[in-house]
């Protein structure tokens, strides 16, 4: 079926990255199956994580369908492009509906890409994951394909202007070797092994990224334990609780 709006988004995104002199180190790109149905897993940092995640996809010929917010597809400008793309709304408190057509989805060949912590994790670090990626993965019969960015967060993320100025902003990607899922294991399981996965992705993707801090003006991108000045994962959940 023609892809009457992905592939000119595509177009577009890559036209505007260029255009930021973005520095984009992508890595395991070969993981992704050019063929047949796979959840990609990835953390959450950025507001534009799924245009990258995406990217990775690209050398294998593969368009990825993500599972965003229903809030996304009423929005005036980016609903047409979200239903155009066949990404997927979740409305939580109809959670069966999303899950269903994401099936569906990966039963019909898709790539289906899901960001199990639900939401950018403002420390940087990643958060426990929810299991429904590997639910779905052992319901459809597909592997799981772990991977980490960083760097997006420099660009637009929860609580900090964007940057969508000529900045050479390093962007680091890392996609890992598949993941199975096999229906007779607990999902829990599958789930703590892919969060693991994905956190070996994510140490990787920090030790190769290129550029430090300028100065201590520009610590807020670093996660604490790096040495930066992000809220700890303690002091996130300590202010969403109140």
């Amino acid at each position: 079926m023609a892809e009457l709006v992905y592939r000119p988004v595509v177009g577009l995104a890559l036209t505007l990255f260029k255009a930021w002199d973005l520095k984009i180190d992508c890595k395991g790109s070969e993981n992704i199956p050019r063929s047949g149905g796979a959840v990609l897993v990835s953390n959450h940092i950025s507001y534009l994580d799924f245009i990258f995640d995406g990217m990775a996809a690209l050398p294998q010929k593969r368009l990825v369908r993500f599972m965003a917010k229903e809030s996304v597809f009423r929005h005036k400008i980016s609903g047409p492009l979200m239903r155009g793309m066949k990404h997927i709304p979740v409305d939580r408190k109809q959670g069966e509906q999303a899950y269903s057509h994401a099936l569906d989805s990966l039963r019909s060949g898709e790539i289906v890409g899901v960001f199990p912590e639900a939401t950018i994790s403002p420390s940087f670090t990643l958060k426990s994951f929810k299991s429904g990626a590997a639910r779905l993965a052992q319901e459809a019969g597909v592997p799981l394909i772990p991977m980490a960015l960083w760097g997006t967060q420099r660009l637009w993320t929860k609580g900090h202007p964007r940057n969508f100025k000529r900045s050479h902003i390093p962007i680091t990607i890392r996609v890992g070797e598949p993941v199975e899922a096999p229906s007779d294991q607990y999902a829990g399981a599958i789930t703590r092994r892919l969060r693991d996965r994905v956190q070996e992705l994510l140490e990787a993707a920090q030790r190769a990224y290129p550029v430090r801090p300028k100065g201590p003006d520009d610590t807020w991108w670093m996660p604490a334990h790096l040495g930066g000045t992000a809220p700890t994962p303690e002091e996130v959940r300590a202010a969403e609780s109140r």
